[in-house]
């Protein structure tokens, strides 16, 4: 699952990632409905933006983790407020949490996913 108030983003990441025949993608732009959409979705997995109007990613995942039904999703956040080699240098976590910076490519995703889901 994608969320990101960032239609053409997501819609972009969607579609690569289905094209790869190995992922089905629900993509919410509203976070507010996002953990609605999540309950009715089930991912293994969410790409999170963490800055998004009207709820920040770090609350956003708190309410997720605050769910019965999806306190053991893992979250990715996405985020360009930091730069690909500030991650890097912190092997891919910033606070115990993963991150990517944006822009991300879809090799990085691809990998991402592979580790917190297994190949």
């Amino acid at each position: 699952m994608i969320v990101d108030d960032e239609a053409a983003f997501t819609r972009l990441l969607k579609l690569s990632l289905e094209q790869t025949g190995q992922y089905a993608v629900q993509v919410e732009n509203n976070p507010q409905g996002a953990v609605h959409a999540a309950k009715e979705f089930l991912p293994d997995l969410v790409l999170m933006d963490v800055m998004m109007p009207g709820i920040d990613g770090g609350t956003l995942a708190t309410q997720f983790q605050a769910s019965a039904q999806l306190e053991k999703v893992p979250i990715v956040f996405l985020t360009a407020a930091v730069k690909r080699d500030e991650v890097q240098a912190h092997q891919g976590q910033i606070g115990g949490l993963p991150f990517l910076a944006k822009p991300v490519d879809l090799r990085e995703i691809t990998r991402c996913l592979q580790h917190h889901l297994g190949a």
